[in-house]
């Protein structure tokens, strides 16, 4: 018997209790340990067997470390046949939360108990996968084809009481403790004579479905899959599952888990699922590194951002001070919070009184002396170094010692805001997304004198929030921003070369980015980046570098706020519409500059904007800006919307092969010049060694 599951009888009932901190995962010695106690359960006094977990939480998934590894004997599917083919009841009782593998297993046993605070879902589309063990069998013949694709699909928990309403669980229990609970609940069961009810044996109801249902189903799932496949195969096995016997269903369920979890999709998200948890941890910051508490927070700046960041310290209870320079913008910025928290409560994903309890804890001032007694700053103004350094001066003034003073600048220099006070210690990056209530990204800048605990401090109150945490160090535009210049520097180039704007924009989004450089361009305001050029003094001299953005922007065609940019717009819908106007443009300014447009590709397309990204981000690499290659990846899969089924631009860089994309920015180098295609030296060792980020990485961590 494993030591990590124990099987005992109480009275009449079988307890077979698993304790697999922190999570109890289905690994191999969960996987035996559940069988042999089932294999016991059948020759004993039992009349009933509860399944129960120890710790926080019922199993909360596979172990994923196992995938992509030999298999280990049992099976999860040999385990769930022996469940269900129990000859006394089975019944799993759920706390915390029953994810992927874990429900997979209660949806074998014959019945389910939960908790009211308990949790059940099939997660694995978040990986690029499926359940594999049942999940897309079992739940349409419970829950009906709809809301199991959608469940499936979307891969969202569910709370208990709306899978006791889906019928997903059968009893919600009551009492503090749910074992006690769980055991009344099977011995009610035995004395009822209550059958051994398998989901197996349910027919399935296909009456309401309308003609053309999968088929239906794949494509809406296509649009917003940005790249991912998991999805139509998960409606190709719940299909199977409507159409086909169960032990049917479940081969085919088994044949496209096995396609996917050797997909480059799926190794792909996996990446980022452990690149996340990485990208928390700061390598030379001490474990036991105290904490300053954070009980109350100040705002400064009322504009969209400082709304959005106000928003996600209220929603997780912490009291805010919203600063505003008088009393009419501080009115405007108190609107916009309302606003967008109307919006949430609009589309039914926040009770009303919710939102007032939220709005509550968001308060106003236009005198920076009543915030004297908040924990932490954060300034949010426009991007303004010297206003900026103002704004510091008079916290430096008014904050009490030991405050967390934090700036959400996108680009400037962490360090010189740092000297504006006789505290720099106590002062950090914290670069929100905007809208900053949204958005889960939240680069940590690390100044030269930063101390541990406020980088701690900071590392545990944005997973507070909710946030998605990666450091940088201090450098123009930090990790995300500074990559982005060659990518937006070469749509534009494209331009010239030979490329219409929707042709480079549906490249890109083919490949799985939300929206293309030109129309997100187009979106954030071409005055914007034309007025960021214009105070940046090391650009190279070359009429063609930005030359239709800077066009355009002088034209007042702005984007979508002005109706015209690259594209045109409609008035109501905002739909954007490829103009004849701009692509004349664009022909005439390249016979100007005397470049001979061509037929460019939608590869070339790819790499002249991706592999930027790529050289860029091994030059942060290098100069330590970064911690880890796959934090960048981090950034831009939860900052800059690159496709998850991607990896991010470091782990796509290892799938295309770090050579090949040294090889042909060499390749452009030669093309183009060496102002834009200098191959960064990492770039070059790792391609010269045969070598990918992912082991760079690898050999860092192993070397501290």
């Amino acid at each position: 018997m494993s030591e990590v599951v124990s099987y005992k009888l109480k009275g009449n009932i079988g307890v077979i209790s698993v304790n697999n901190p922190p999570v109890n995962a289905l690994a191999q010695v969960v996987r035996e340990g559940i069988l042999n106690s089932l294999r016991l359960s059948q020759q004993d006094g039992s009349e009933a067997v509860v399944l129960h977990c120890e710790g926080r939480t019922f199993i909360a998934g596979a172990d994923i470390t196992e995938f992509g590894k030999p298999p280990k004997e049992p099976g999860l599917p040999e385990v769930l046949s022996a469940i269900e083919e129990s000859t006394k009841p089975v019944v799993a009782a759920i706390h915390g939360t029953a994810l992927g593998g874990g429900f997979e297993v209660a949806l074998a046993c014959h019945y389910r108990c939960a908790i009211g605070s308990a949790k059940v879902g099939l997660p694995e589309v978040k990986l690029g996968l499926l359940p594999g063990a049942g999940g897309t069998q079992r739940v349409p013949r419970v829950a009906g084809v709809k809301a199991a694709l959608d469940m499936i699909t979307s891969g969202n928990p569910v709370s208990a009481s709306k899978a006791n309403s889906m019928g997903l669980i059968d009893e919600i229990l009551v009492g503090d403790d749910l074992l006690d609970a769980a055991i009344a609940y099977a011995k009610g069961l035995v004395e009822s004579g209550a059958p051994l009810k398998r989901i197996r044996d349910i027919d399935l109801n296909t009456e309401d479905l309308e003609a053309g249902f999968f088929e239906s189903a794949r494509k809406k799932l296509s649009r917003r899959a940005r790249g991912q496949i998991a999805q139509d195969r998960i409606v190709s096995c719940i299909e199977a599952a409507a159409t086909l016997p169960m032990d049917e269903g479940l081969q085919r369920e088994r044949e496209l888990f096995q396609e996917l979890l050797t997909s480059p999709e799926s190794a792909a998200m996996r990446h980022i699922f452990f690149a996340e948890r990485q990208a928390a941890k700061i390598n030379d910051l001490p474990k036991n590194t105290a904490l300053r508490p954070i009980d109350k927070v100040a705002i400064i700046g009322g504009g969209t951002m400082g709304g959005g960041i106000a928003m996600c310290f209220a929603n997780v209870g912490i009291p805010v001070v919203l600063v505003e320079v008088d009393a009419d913008a501080l009115g405007r910025g108190l609107g916009i919070v309302r606003k967008n928290y109307n919006i949430t409560v609009q589309k039914g994903k926040l009770p009303e009184d919710q939102m007032e309890q939220r709005i509550g804890l968001i308060t106003g001032t236009t005198n920076y002396d009543d915030i004297a007694d908040v924990d932490m700053v954060i300034e949010a103004v426009f991007e303004s170094l010297d206003l900026k350094k103002q704004i510091f001066g008079k916290l430096d003034a008014v904050c009490k010692p030991g405050a967390i003073l934090a700036t959400n600048t996108s680009y400037q220099d962490v360090d010189i805001i740092a000297e504006s006070t006789a505290r720099p210690q106590d002062v950090v990056g914290m670069h929100f997304f905007s809208p900053a209530n949204v958005m889960k990204l939240l680069e940590v800048v690390r100044g030269e004198k930063t101390s541990d605990d406020v980088l701690a401090t900071v590392m545990q109150i944005g997973k507070k929030i909710k946030k998605v945490c990666a450091l940088s160090r201090v450098c123009y535009g930090f990790i995300g921003n500074r990559m982005l210049g060659g990518y937006g520097r070469e749509a534009q180039m494209l331009l010239l070369d030979g490329c219409t704007p929707s042709q480079v924009d549906a490249a890109l989004e083919r490949f799985g980015m939300a929206m293309g450089p030109l129309a997100m361009g187009d979106l954030a305001g071409l005055d914007v980046g034309y007025k960021a050029r214009q105070a940046l003094t090391n650009l190279p001299d070359d009429p063609r570098l930005y030359r239709m953005g800077t066009l355009l922007a002088e034209m007042g065609r702005y984007g979508q706020k002005t109706g015209s940019g690259y594209y045109k717009y409609d008035p109501e819908t905002r739909r954007r519409m490829s103009d004849p106007e701009v692509e004349e443009l664009i022909e005439e300014e390249a016979s100007k500059l005397g470049v001979e447009r061509r037929a460019v590709s939608d590869e070339e397309i790819l790499e002249r904007c991706f592999y930027p990204l790529i050289n860029e981000g091994a030059k942060i690499l290098e100069e330590g800006i970064a911690q880890r290659a796959s934090d960048i990846d981090v950034v831009y899969i939860y900052g800059y919307a690159f496709p998850a089924a991607k990896g991010g631009p470091m782990h796509y860089a290892d799938a295309v092969g770090v050579k090949n994309v040294y090889d042909k920015i060499c390749e452009f180098r030669d093309s183009y010049g060496e102002d834009y295609w200098s191959p960064a030296p990492l770039l070059k060792q790792l391609a010269e060694e045969g070598k990918s980020f992912a082991q760079w990485d690898k050999e860092r961590s192993d070397a501290q």
